[in-house]
């Protein structure tokens, strides 16, 4: 689908000039996440009203869209319920229940983003719509939802590295795992998007110290591209990895075949995604008993354990929040904070 990306009033040159532009500035994560959205706003219009977005879209149509996702439909009749179950038949919609107010602050900020693309107002901006929007989020407001159900400590982690043998499966899995946790809880998609050269060993040798560059993150991008320092064992995880597959340049994690072989194309994120559901298995645990971002809340929470600063946490886990950082130590069990034993 095609983002609407360029004002009416540019040329098609200029336009597709534009688009290009922004295709480029703008990290893959934000193109999906805007293709997704702009499907999910133009099918609820089709379903809502029998015609599509309009540039720039009508108050009354973002009034509605914002009183249409502000209420469980599950037993509430009516032209809102109809529009959700058209999107559910498409597969852009899961449930009739409330959407949480995260997912419905996303598509409203990529309408907002579409209509300044096309250099016009946003609906959404209009002081009623904006009001509106408030009151849905307070009313389907709920507790934080965890990304992953559980965080992946270190007992954890050790635990899925023993089941890591010295196949090529093997030494890629636990190369992956030790270098996204103790890199500062890497996201799975920052994982994914290495690449080789991305490996600084030029101290290895002597001090048995990598720095991971990172290209693009939540928080930075290639002009404030991170190194940071991967020591010890993860570190000679990751150089027996690119040893063993023989990696010269290209993508550091790839598919490796069921004839252990090594792919040459990427391992992209749903493959770590895979790649952590299958080490907590053999581990002995349940497949959901974390998600790929166990990795990013285990680091934190260890480093709480631990009696780490959040200061030095953060500054490998890259967040720019302290609030949010914090979350992760206000979630430690509060008997095991090391400060109740600083006296012993």
């Amino acid at each position: 689908m095609d983002l609407p990306i360029a004002p009416l009033t540019l040329t098609p040159e200029e336009a597709e000039a534009l688009t290009a532009l922004y295709r480029r500035g703008t990290p893959a994560n934000t193109l999906r996440a805007w293709e997704r959205d702009l499907a999910y706003i133009g099918a609820w219009k089709q379903a809502a009203f029998g015609a599509p977005l309009d540039w720039p879209e009508a108050e009354s149509v973002a009034l509605r869209f914002l009183l249409d996702h502000a209420q469980d439909l599950t037993d509430t009749p009516g032209p809102a319920r109809d529009a959700a179950q058209a999107l559910i038949a498409a597969g852009l919609r899961r449930s009739l229940a409330c959407p949480a107010p995260a997912t419905l602050d996303r598509r409203i900020a990529s309408w907002r983003a579409f209509h300044r693309m096309k250099n016009l107002p946003s609906p959404f901006d209009a002081p009623l719509v904006s009001q509106t929007r408030g009151q849905a989020r307070r009313a389907a407001a709920r507790p934080r939802a965890r990304k992953s159900e559980n965080p992946i400590t270190r007992p954890v982690l050790e635990a899925m590295l023993a089941t890591c043998d010295h196949s090529h499966r093997g030494l890629r899995d636990r190369a992956a795992l030790m270098l996204g946790w103790a890199s500062g809880g890497r996201r799975r998609s920052e994982i994914a998007a290495l690449n080789v050269d991305d490996i600084d060993s030029r101290d290895f040798d002597a001090s048995g110290l990598l720095r991971i560059r990172l290209l693009t993150t939540k928080t930075t991008g290639p002009d404030l591209a991170p190194r940071l320092p991967l020591k010890g064992r993860p570190a000679r995880a990751v150089m027996v990895w690119i040893a063993a597959a023989r990696l010269d340049s290209g993508p550091l994690f790839r598919p490796v075949s069921l004839s252990d072989r090594v792919l040459p194309r990427r391992l992209g994120p749903e493959g770590i995604r895979d790649l952590v559901r299958h080490r907590l298995e053999l581990a002995g645990y349940p497949a959901d008993f974390a998600s790929a971002h166990g990795l990013r809340s285990g680091f934190l929470t260890q480093a709480a354990l631990d009696g780490a600063p959040l200061p030095a946490a953060m500054a490998l886990s890259l967040h720019r929040s302290a609030a949010q950082a914090q979350r992760y130590y206000a979630d430690v069990e509060i008997a095991d904070n090391p400060a109740t034993d600083l006296l012993e």
